[in-house]
Protein backbone atom coordinates (compact mmCIF):
# COMPACT_ATOMS: atom_id res chain seq x y z
CA UNK A 1 0.00 0.00 0.00
CA UNK A 2 1.53 3.01 -0.93
CA UNK A 3 -0.73 6.08 0.15
CA UNK A 4 -2.69 6.46 2.85
CA UNK A 5 -5.61 9.34 3.27
CA UNK A 6 -6.79 10.61 7.14
CA UNK A 7 -9.29 7.57 6.82
CA UNK A 8 -6.34 5.31 7.20
CA UNK A 9 -4.44 7.28 9.23
CA UNK A 10 -7.18 7.27 11.73
CA UNK A 11 -7.20 3.05 11.09
CA UNK A 12 -3.79 2.56 12.05
CA UNK A 13 -3.24 5.44 14.78
CA UNK A 14 -4.94 6.00 18.29
CA UNK A 15 -4.28 9.40 18.66
CA UNK A 16 -6.96 12.14 17.93
CA UNK A 17 -7.40 15.70 17.89
CA UNK A 18 -5.19 17.70 18.83
CA UNK A 19 -2.59 15.44 19.48
CA UNK A 20 -3.28 13.50 15.83
CA UNK A 21 0.27 15.11 14.29
CA UNK A 22 -0.04 12.99 10.61
CA UNK A 23 -2.40 14.35 7.59
CA UNK A 24 -1.71 11.53 5.34
CA UNK A 25 0.86 8.90 4.11
CA UNK A 26 2.64 9.41 0.97
CA UNK A 27 4.56 6.77 0.50
CA UNK A 28 5.09 2.88 2.21
CA UNK A 29 6.52 -0.05 1.53
CA UNK A 30 4.89 -1.73 4.55
CA UNK A 31 7.90 -3.33 6.12
CA UNK A 32 10.88 -0.98 6.65
CA UNK A 33 10.15 2.71 5.08
CA UNK A 34 7.18 5.51 5.77
CA UNK A 35 6.89 8.81 4.72
CA UNK A 36 4.48 11.27 5.79
CA UNK A 37 3.27 15.04 5.30
CA UNK A 38 1.72 17.38 8.19
CA UNK A 39 0.26 20.91 7.10
CA UNK A 40 0.76 23.40 9.72
CA UNK A 41 -1.89 26.17 10.00
CA UNK A 42 -1.49 29.39 12.53
CA UNK A 43 -4.76 27.33 13.91
CA UNK A 44 -3.27 24.56 15.49
CA UNK A 45 -3.53 25.05 19.56
CA UNK A 46 0.37 24.86 20.82
CA UNK A 47 1.16 27.78 17.76
CA UNK A 48 -0.74 30.16 20.59
CA UNK A 49 1.32 29.77 23.47
CA UNK A 50 4.50 29.01 21.73
CA UNK A 51 5.24 31.66 21.00
CA UNK A 52 2.83 34.47 21.06
CA UNK A 53 4.47 36.66 18.43
CA UNK A 54 6.70 34.73 16.97
CA UNK A 55 4.53 31.12 16.78
CA UNK A 56 7.38 27.49 16.18
CA UNK A 57 6.06 24.15 16.46
CA UNK A 58 7.50 22.71 19.46
CA UNK A 59 11.02 20.31 18.99
CA UNK A 60 8.95 17.60 21.20
CA UNK A 61 6.05 17.53 18.80
CA UNK A 62 8.34 17.36 15.89
CA UNK A 63 9.67 14.02 17.55
CA UNK A 64 5.90 12.89 18.47
CA UNK A 65 5.04 13.13 14.87
CA UNK A 66 8.04 11.06 13.99
CA UNK A 67 6.96 8.77 16.37
CA UNK A 68 3.26 8.67 14.88
CA UNK A 69 4.26 8.11 11.42
CA UNK A 70 6.52 5.20 13.27
CA UNK A 71 3.74 4.06 15.00
CA UNK A 72 1.53 3.46 11.55
CA UNK A 73 4.39 1.04 9.84
CA UNK A 74 4.64 -1.17 13.06
CA UNK A 75 0.85 -1.60 13.38
CA UNK A 76 0.84 -2.39 9.43
CA UNK A 77 3.60 -4.64 9.94
CA UNK A 78 2.34 -6.40 12.68
CA UNK A 79 -1.66 -6.17 10.99
CA UNK A 80 -2.71 -4.39 14.29
CA UNK A 81 -4.93 -1.39 14.20
CA UNK A 82 -4.28 1.58 17.20
CA UNK A 83 -2.13 -0.51 18.69
CA UNK A 84 -0.34 1.82 21.33
CA UNK A 85 3.68 1.95 21.50
CA UNK A 86 5.33 4.24 24.28
CA UNK A 87 8.65 5.93 24.30
CA UNK A 88 11.18 4.00 25.82
CA UNK A 89 14.48 6.81 24.39
CA UNK A 90 15.46 9.47 22.03
CA UNK A 91 18.58 9.50 20.64
CA UNK A 92 21.31 11.55 18.58
CA UNK A 93 18.47 14.10 18.39
CA UNK A 94 18.34 17.54 16.40
CA UNK A 95 17.12 20.44 15.41
CA UNK A 96 18.49 22.10 12.91
CA UNK A 97 15.29 24.54 11.11
CA UNK A 98 12.20 26.29 13.01
CA UNK A 99 9.20 25.34 11.98
CA UNK A 100 6.05 27.72 11.39
CA UNK A 101 2.61 27.95 10.59
CA UNK A 102 2.02 27.62 7.07
CA UNK A 103 5.21 24.85 6.62
CA UNK A 104 4.57 21.60 5.41
CA UNK A 105 6.00 18.95 7.47
CA UNK A 106 7.37 16.04 5.45
CA UNK A 107 8.42 13.39 7.83
CA UNK A 108 10.44 9.83 6.78
CA UNK A 109 10.87 6.66 8.55
CA UNK A 110 13.17 4.22 8.60
CA UNK A 111 13.42 1.31 10.84
CA UNK A 112 16.77 0.11 12.17
CA UNK A 113 15.55 -2.68 14.38
CA UNK A 114 12.67 -4.58 15.71
CA UNK A 115 13.33 -7.38 18.15
CA UNK A 116 11.05 -8.86 21.22
CA UNK A 117 8.32 -6.40 20.66
CA UNK A 118 10.73 -3.21 20.87
CA UNK A 119 11.03 -1.05 17.44
CA UNK A 120 13.91 1.50 16.80
CA UNK A 121 13.79 3.65 13.47
CA UNK A 122 15.58 6.94 12.15
CA UNK A 123 13.25 9.33 11.51
CA UNK A 124 13.32 13.01 9.76
CA UNK A 125 11.49 16.06 9.54
CA UNK A 126 11.59 18.09 6.05
CA UNK A 127 10.67 21.43 5.68
CA UNK A 128 11.02 22.93 1.90
CA UNK A 129 13.54 20.45 0.94
CA UNK A 130 15.64 21.17 4.33
CA UNK A 131 16.41 19.06 7.33
CA UNK A 132 13.98 20.43 10.75
CA UNK A 133 14.99 17.67 12.86
CA UNK A 134 16.06 14.28 13.18
CA UNK A 135 16.56 11.76 15.68
CA UNK A 136 16.71 7.40 16.50
CA UNK A 137 13.42 6.77 18.56
CA UNK A 138 13.06 3.52 20.54
CA UNK A 139 9.39 2.40 21.10
CA UNK A 140 7.29 -0.71 22.22
CA UNK A 141 4.80 -1.72 24.78
CA UNK A 142 1.18 -2.48 22.96
CA UNK A 143 -1.63 -2.12 24.36
CA UNK A 144 -4.16 -3.34 22.96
Amino acid sequence: MGEMGIDDVLRYLPHRYPMLLIDRVIECDDKKRIVGLKNLTFNEPFFQGHFPGDPIMPGVLQLEAMAQLGGILINKIRNKERAIAYFLSIDNTKFRKIVRPGDQMRIEIEIQKIRLGICKVHGKVFVDGEISSEGDLKFGGEVK
